[in-house]
């Protein structure tokens, strides 16, 4: 690929880097365990070559309320297998109640102008009350409890309460249709739903109660349902089945929490896989290793403290949802948003930047994608004084999306493009506040991640060279189990097939010289013309750099006994694709990426398939090509689209 020699765009200011939380955690290990631990190289040697020192040095710096016990790991050469902290007795809700002052806790602003706060002290109290009448509702440890909500306050609240018993939270988006919802809630059979009596989106209320009605219907299991009046505030329960609101059913006189500790690998979460291949996997997390995990990146690579204000845009159906109000623990505020991040305009969040003085903002690469488009320069038209970090992620962030935000956002600021997922509930590349930030690379592989490069004969990649990315050592944040996977083939099959006993994560990506990393998609989505691997991500970032272009998306087409590159457009101002514009984007891809990324065929569309959480589906595209089903397309934000992708004449030839 032809590349520009890649350059710092950012480099933290001494200060900065002197009052890092990271700097901190450093010269305490330097003191009590490793003198040679001088910089984020030596550290993240020292995470992989002792793993029981360095997640003992986690649970300590975090201040893990709870009881450790003397074993740190058993079975760590087990991938998997390995059992973490198999002593320790701890509560989920317990570490992320830790403070109790009146602090605001929760910040939340909807797009209607609606605007709420609560202090630690009375975030307490609510899950007092709640979790008090979910014990008079018979609720117990390793009961399920399911969310069908909006990003509101009440949300956590649910989420803490639920948790404080020992009991499972599980939530789904409320735009998820009936089908997504049962797919996967029914799945887990909860014993009580949380639900919002309506919710908004881009301008427009949409009801909730109408489909919450069918998911009674469809899950026996649900004996008791919890409506919160938003946006309707005199919702009508009358066609439901044991449904209150709220404020009726919590006990608003109780007032101290019966923390239930339990083992460190108690179930805490249920998420979901994205469920466009089949019926989604029920991917279970540990309350131990999603809170040590989660306060190793919040603390240390996010360098999250207790004056911040941290935000990330995100539906309680995607992970970041479990990933932010972890930041509870760090006794952070949490600016909590719900509607469309482009109401009533494109600049909409940096007016909630300035207006909350957001220190932390996360977001999606494919916003930020589109804050370019729509030519927003905050820089120009906001202070964003109080910003100090960027987060990207959900798809791979170009290396023309970091000019834009360094240019167009604010020059002074790291921005932190990461990579993990609902599988781990965490990162494996990931930011650092003492590192540079290069242009169109992550800064650097997440702490105790023994992540490697694998190529197709098993063997480990050398730096630069592309392959899977992989992880050959055990973490804290693996998932416990899949639910209802009793003989684990499911589990196995989903990481451990193609390597036996490492970790395959399922992108492709690599290593740069600088220790950071590159992601080209997703590995089952790779292309592979005349044999070689390319990822769809390259393509994405040559053809979405031309004005003319809003979206688009990358198969690979089987045909004469090999496969060539499709790619699907979506273009701005109904505009029509002709020869030209088909040329001019096969010549800047052939320029700017190599002779082989160039597609076969240019095929213009209204629309791409997406996930509720809003990531393209390239394998349910390439299915619908093929003439295969598609399983599941509830899991679709828009399943209609995938019509468009049906017996098209362009693909015939």
């Amino acid at each position: 690929m032809n590349e520009p020699a890649n350059k710092a765009l950012w480099t933290p200011p001494n200060l900065r880097v002197q009052q890092a939380n990271i700097t901190r955690f450093m010269q305490l290990l330097r003191m009590e365990r490793d003198p040679g631990i001088v910089d984020y190289a030596s550290l993240y040697q020292f995470s992989i070559h002792s793993p029981k020192a360095f997640w003992r040095a986690i649970w300590e710096f975090g201040g893990v309320i709870g009881t450790a016990g003397v074993r740190v790991v058993e079975d760590f050469e087990k991938m998997p297998g390995a059992t973490w902290f198999p002593d320790a007795r701890l509560n989920f809700a317990e570490n992320l109640l830790r403070y109790r002052d009146d602090r605001d806790a929760l910040v939340f602003k909807s797009e209607t102008g609606l605007q709420s706060t609560m202090t630690y002290r009375q975030l307490y109290r609510e899950v007092a009350a709640l979790a008090d009448s979910l014990r008079d509702q018979g609720i117990e440890a390793g009961d399920r409890i399911a969310g069908y909500m909006p990003n509101l306050p009440e949300t956590i609240i649910a989420m803490l309460a639920t948790t404080s018993i020992g009991a499972i939270w599980s939530s789904c988006s409320p735009d998820f249709g009936i089908e997504g919802v049962v797919d996967r809630l029914g799945q887990i059979e909860p014993k009580v739903l949380f639900c919002a009596a309506a919710y908004t989106y881009n301008g427009k209320q949409h009801d909730c109660l109408g489909r919450v009605r069918e998911i009674q219907n469809r899950i026996g299991s649900i004996s008791k349902t919890v409506v919160i009046p938003y946006v309707d505030p005199n919702p009508d329960l009358g066609k439901l089945e044991n449904a209150e609101c709220l404020d009726d059913f919590k006990n608003d006189a109780a007032t101290e929490i019966n923390f239930n500790r339990l083992p460190f690998n108690h179930p805490v979460y249920i998420l979901y896989s994205s469920g466009t291949t089949g019926v989604p996997k029920c991917i279970t997390h540990g309350a131990g290793g999603t809170l040590l995990q989660l306060l190793k990146e919040q603390l240390l690579h996010v360098d999250v403290k207790r004056d911040d204000r941290l935000f990330y845009y995100t539906t309680c159906g995607w992970m970041m949802w479990n990933w932010l109000v972890n930041g509870l623990a760090t006794g952070a505020t949490l600016v909590l948003y719900e509607g469309s991040p482009f109401y009533p305009d494109a600049a909409s969040m940096f007016d909630l930047i300035d207006e909350q003085e957001i220190s932390i903002f996360g977001t999606s690469a494919k916003t930020i994608s589109a804050w370019q488009k729509s030519a927003v320069r905050p820089a120009e038209s906001h202070s964003l004084k109080s910003l100090k970090t960027l987060l990207s992620t959900g798809s791979p962030l170009s290396p023309e999306s970091f000019d834009y935000v360094y240019s167009n956002i604010k020059s002074d600021v790291c921005l932190s493009s990461i990579i993990g997922g609902t599988d781990i509930v965490s990162c494996f590349g990931i930011g650092c506040p003492v590192l540079p930030v290069y242009r169109g690379e992550i800064q650097c592989l997440g702490l105790g991640m023994a992540v490697e490069i694998c190529r197709d004969d098993g063997g480990f990649a050398d730096v630069e060279e592309t392959g899977e990315l992989c992880c050959i050592q055990s973490f804290p944040s693996m998932p416990v189990f899949f639910w209802g996977d009793e003989d684990g083939s499911k589990y196995h099959a989903a990481y451990f097939e193609k390597y036996p006993g490492i970790w395959a994560h399922g992108d492709f990506a690599k290593v740069t010289k600088h220790g950071g990393m590159v992601i080209f998609g997703r590995s089952d989505a790779t292309l592979n013309p005349g044999g070689v691997r390319i990822g769809t991500a390259e393509i994405y970032r040559q053809v979405e750099s031309l004005d003319e272009v809003l979206e688009s998306i990358c198969i690979g087409q089987d045909w004469d006994d090999d496969v060539r590159v499709v790619l699907f457009v979506r273009l701005v101002d109904e505009l029509i694709l002709n020869d030209e514009l088909k040329a001019r984007i096969r010549k800047v891809i052939r320029q700017n990426a190599t002779p082989r990324h160039v597609p076969a065929r240019i095929v213009q569309v209204d629309d791409i398939p997406r996930t509720i959480s809003g990531k393209i589906v390239e394998l349910a595209v390439r299915n619908i090509v093929h003439g295969r089903e598609v399983k599941n397309v509830d899991a679709l934000a828009n399943p209609e689209a995938l019509a468009l992708y049906r017996d098209l004449p362009e693909l015939r030839s």
